[in-house]
């Protein structure tokens, strides 16, 4: 039972070395990741769309 606990003690004692981002740099990691979703899905809509009508024209 005492190394359950000297795990979490541990655990504590880690977690409080963490250096954790602001709230600044969660937000712009956010919208990059969103603006970056975004692009791609239309990037990848538009390749759907071209393989369907090219195809659309082969047959």
């Amino acid at each position: 039972m005492s190394k359950i606990f000297q795990f979490f003690r541990e655990c504590v004692g880690e977690l409080k070395k963490v250096t954790w981002p602001t709230r600044s740099d969660v937000l712009s990691s956010t919208k990059v990741v969103f603006i970056s979703t975004i692009v791609m899905a239309a990037v990848l809509g538009l390749f759907d769309w071209l393989f369907t009508e090219g195809l659309r024209v082969i047959f």
